[in-house]
């Protein structure tokens, strides 16, 4: 697309949102506004779920699925090793241990069978309680909850999906953040749905759940706020980011056609050079990143910074080789998928306003 008509497409979105945030700081009604409550309607029907509770970011989202599921010490949770932080971070401020799973070498995310692996190799070793498993949407593709479903079921396992990446996905006709019992996303500026500052939501059709995650956010209240029947957190969406949210949701879609037609094109240009991200057949991605896996990561990365090119790696580190995690580290087994993606991921520029001349020129220089 040419650069003009994307000025022209920045341009209008931008005179929305100005819009929408003048209006908000007017009324006045700066937490829990009327935007707030329209915002949870609109991207419940988006994802096709009965409930969205929103709240102040997506580590708090995560946590509060925790807290409504009753998951704490003694319990032990399945993460993907090859993750963000905060999905085994959560796990540990409920007091419960994660316990790391490898991942896929072709999508990134957590492995079905090393899951079933890990669960045996915990419960023959360990007096810890096997209560969850969450699945990390990485980089914008969906996890496989055609496996992952049946496998937690059959293992009496709540699956949670961590779709802080993974928002705007879909898996045949179902969206991202519809395929666990309780879901999770983020609304940081970078995640595929950003908006000006944090922000995270809960998704679920579990109407108990959603009622508890309700309270949760808001000091665990009952009837009001001066009436808290659980401890809770302080963890609410404020009206200035739902505002935003709210006009930046009816673009949503056009922006993830045109963050699609950007990864077909990496493909395109790139084929040969590095191996690639692909999609199956009924999978779409929103595309929170473009990762390659090339030798000589670090090289390559350094030819890109000196032609003016912003790239990333994202994570140089698992989780099992966090020094916060240390003390556990009798009860991980190895996971050296997510060892070697740590040594050879790389992450190109990729958002919706991305120009044919800005892709090439990143092509060009691999």
């Amino acid at each position: 697309m040419q650069l003009r008509d994307l000025n022209r497409q920045y341009e209008a979105l931008k005179g929305e949102l100005d819009e929408a945030m003048l209006r908000t700081a007017a009324s006045g009604a700066y937490i829990m506004g009327e935007a707030v409550a329209e915002l949870e309607q609109r991207l419940a029907c988006y994802v096709g779920v009965k409930h969205c509770i929103s709240c102040a970011s997506g580590t708090d989202a995560l946590r509060l699925a925790l807290m409504a599921l009753g998951v704490g010490l003694g319990d032990a949770v399945f993460v993907p090793d090859f993750t963000f932080f905060a999905t085994a971070e959560a796990v540990a401020l409920q007091g419960a241990t994660p316990i790391m799973v490898d991942v896929d070498a072709n999508d990134f995310n957590i492995n079905p069978d090393d899951l079933l692996a890990k669960y045996r190799y915990l419960t023959a070793h360990s007096s810890l309680r096997p209560v969850a498993v969450i699945a990390v949407d990485l980089f914008g593709r969906p996890a496989d909850y055609d496996r992952l479903q049946p496998l937690c079921r059959s293992l009496q396992l709540h699956l949670v999906e961590d779709g802080a990446q993974g928002f705007g996905g879909m898996l045949q006709q179902s969206r991202a953040c519809s395929f666990g019992d309780i879901a999770t996303t983020s609304f940081f500026p970078a995640k595929p749905l950003g908006c000006y500052g944090d922000g995270g939501a809960l998704f679920t059709d579990n109407d108990d759940w959603a009622d508890r995650l309700r309270s949760l956010r808001v000091h665990g209240k009952g009837t009001d706020k001066y009436d808290n029947v659980r401890i809770g957190l302080n963890s609410r969406l404020d009206t200035l980011q739902a505002a935003v949210l709210r006009v930046k949701l009816r673009h949503f879609d056009n922006e993830l056609k045109a963050v699609d037609r950007i990864a077909r094109r990496y493909n395109e240009l790139l084929q040969g050079k590095a191996i690639l991200p692909t999609l199956p057949d009924g999978v779409s991605a929103s595309w929170a990143q473009y990762t390659i896996q090339v030798e000589q990561r670090d090289a390559l990365r350094s030819k890109l910074l000196e032609a003016g090119i912003p790239s990333a790696v994202y994570y140089p580190r698992t989780m099992q080789r966090q020094s916060a995690f240390a003390a556990i580290g009798h009860l991980q087994q190895p996971c050296p998928v997510a060892d070697r993606l740590t040594e050879r991921v790389l992450s190109l520029p990729m958002h919706p306003y991305l120009t044919d001349e800005e892709m090439e020129l990143v092509a060009r220089t691999i």
